[in-house]
């Protein structure tokens, strides 16, 4: 009530542009932005096998994951959200995700919550998930959210209805509870969906107009395709492609740039993401470095092979003489030449030697 909420506080100080366009686009459905990252595998992979065989089993949906929270961490406005005009900074990171206890048609479908303070390294991101998948595949186990569902669902259509309309409606004035927003999927910073998992591509999913979420992001299967490397050779790579919904009255379109690109970044280097971020909620200036050593190591060599297969390739070229006259002089002497060792050759044939 009055701009206060239990999972967010009220942004101060805005410019006109940001405080009118929640107004513009009232509903978050329209809002919404569609894009696509495309990240190669090549070093994920190799993240993957070389942390297997120390025993650490990770997989796409752990780095996207730690990804996701890492972005949201560095790049606050994305964890923002906005009811009744309001823009709000929300108090935490969240991961809302759909789980299914067995892959069939029937398979109880839950969803889960994951919550973090963004300071978390990869292994500690694992295994806040994997604990939370492991702890709700259980048969026997109820989530708190089907819980809550099921208490709705039993009552009669009519009151179903107009229970959902007072819970839209303490939701939108701040008075819905903290165990209602704790246990409710749609009130988080992000929600992701693991198509890969059944083997289906990336989708473009649409935000909710009920709760907070203000990023969906779909996790397709990975798929090999041709690409052009350093503007040249034309290769096939696999890559993993990431559909993405934003919306757009959160933050500007440089804003949105940015923190695409710092997502790409992080899963082209997952090392990165392997230590723990500081209070200050920057990257690591030593990781940035070693990073950028790397990259110009392998851009020296990438040179230099070219170089090398540059001057392979060509051909000798006979170099022009400087002086052109004594290269005619040259050639004049070799034919005179020529020409007595002729005349010379046929005398010696018109002697005989017998007498």
């Amino acid at each position: 009530m009055f701009g206060l909420r239990s999972d967010g506080k009220k942004v101060k100080n805005m410019n006109i542009i940001d405080k009118a366009e929640p107004f513009f686009m009232p509903q978050r459905i329209d809002a919404v932005n569609y894009t696509t990252i495309k990240i190669p595998c090549d070093k994920m992979d190799e993240f993957i096998s070389r942390e297997r065989r120390n025993g650490n089993n990770y997989s796409y949906m752990h780095l996207i994951i730690a990804t996701i929270v890492r972005v949201l961490y560095i790049r606050k406005k994305l964890n923002r959200f906005i009811m009744r005009g309001t823009i709000y900074q929300r108090n935490y990171i969240s991961v809302s995700m759909d789980i299914k206890k067995k892959l069939e048609d029937d398979g109880e479908q839950v969803t889960l919550k994951f919550y973090f303070t963004g300071k978390e390294s990869l292994p500690e991101i694992k295994k806040i998930v994997d604990d939370e998948i492991a702890l709700n595949l259980k048969e026997d186990e109820v989530h708190q959210t089907t819980k809550v569902a099921n208490r709705f669902v039993k009552l009669p259509d009519f009151l179903f209805r107009w229970a959902m309309k007072l819970a839209n409606w303490a939701d939108h004035h701040g008075l819905l509870s903290k165990s209602l927003i704790k246990a409710s999927p749609f009130h988080t910073s992000c929600f992701l969906t693991n198509l890969k998992s059944i083997k289906l591509g990336y989708i473009y999913h649409h935000l909710y107009n009920f709760g907070t979420t203000t990023m969906f992001i779909s996790m397709g299967k990975e798929q090999v395709e041709p690409y052009v490397e350093n503007n040249k050779e034309l290769k096939l790579g696999k890559f993993l492609t990431l559909g993405i919904s934003l919306d757009e009255r959160v933050a500007d379109g440089l804003y949105m740039g940015k923190s695409l690109k710092l997502c790409k970044d992080l899963l082209a280097n997952p090392d990165n993401l392997m230590q723990n971020m500081p209070d200050d909620g920057t990257i690591p200036k030593r990781l940035v470095k070693k990073r950028a050593k790397k990259e110009k190591k392998l851009k020296k060599k990438e040179t230099k092979k070219s170089k090398q297969n540059e001057k392979s390739q060509k051909k000798k070229k006979i170099k022009p003489l400087k002086n052109k006259q004594k290269y005619d002089e040259k050639i004049k002497k070799s034919k005179l030449k020529k020409e007595k060792m002729i005349s010379f050759e046929s005398g010696l044939d018109d002697i005989d030697l017998n007498k």
